[in-house]
């Protein structure tokens, strides 16, 4: 999937590629120059755990022969007290090269990996952890199920976001699938 798209003068042309066709360094560089160093110590990579994106929904935003912007989407459970581990799909980090940050590279890295869930039947189960203000606006995010998930580390309650009918609003412990 490569598809172009008009932006600021800036970036005239970007273009949105499989992650998996990017190199692995260029991707770490631009997490690092997004969140720093100490990205790895966040409750998310926790959450993830050492599985793998899910290749089909997670993307890569290239403008001329650089990297500007990631999105990965990961395989992860909610473990239901009850038992019944509950499939979903968390959506992050969504990395914007910090030059590039206030360009709309992040909104169109998320509308496009959100329209990769629908083609895959997928989006019915989606998390995150992010703004809840940005995240429920544009996209359709809230707290409203997860007031009772547990997390391996610590989270603003208020961050911890989802969206589809198939999220459960059970209590539980979020982890890796």
């Amino acid at each position: 999937m490569t598809e172009s798209a008009s932006l600021s003068p800036a970036l005239p042309s970007l273009a949105f590629v499989p992650l998996a066709d990017v190199p692995g360094a260029a991707i770490e560089a631009l997490l690092d120059a997004a969140f720093g160093p100490d990205r790895h110590r966040r409750t998310a990579y926790k959450v993830r755990g050492a599985g793998q994106p899910i290749a089909a929904l997670s993307l890569a935003a290239v403008a001329g022969d650089g990297l500007i912007g990631s999105i990965q989407c990961w395989p992860v459970a909610l473990h239901g007290d009850d038992g019944v581990a509950h499939p979903l799909v968390m959506i992050g980090p969504v990395a914007v090269a910090p030059a590039h940050q206030r360009d709309g590279i992040g909104r169109l890295l998320m509308t496009h990996a959100l329209d990769a869930a629908a083609a895959a039947g997928l989006d019915d189960r989606l998390m995150l952890i992010g703004d809840p203000e940005y995240y429920g606006r544009f996209f359709g995010f809230d707290a409203s199920r997860t007031a009772d998930w547990r997390l391996p580390g610590p989270v603003e309650r208020h961050r911890l976001l989802s969206r589809g009918t198939g999220v459960p609003a059970v209590a539980g412990v979020l982890g890796p699938r």
